[in-house]
């Protein structure tokens, strides 16, 4: 999960599984594999930043678990 927020300042977590594309119009789209979208205030780079850290977060504990 990661932490975005919509234009009009709200917070709120995506599930970053569900992300299908992420683009610059000039503001950043989100479009999820069903189709909805959401504008964020975040550059497209810090999203991906963001999903980065969410998945070696979660690989590390698995091996850790596993050692």
């Amino acid at each position: 999960m990661i932490e975005l927020t919509s234009l009009n300042g709200i917070p709120f977590v995506l599930n970053c599984n569900l992300i299908e594309t992420i683009e610059s119009i000039p503001e950043t789209k989100v479009t999820l594999t069903s189709g909805k979208y959401f504008l964020v205030s975040e550059m497209r780079e810090e999203i991906v930043e963001q999903i980065i850290a969410y998945h070696r977060q979660i690989f590390v504990n698995s091996i850790k678990l596993t050692e």
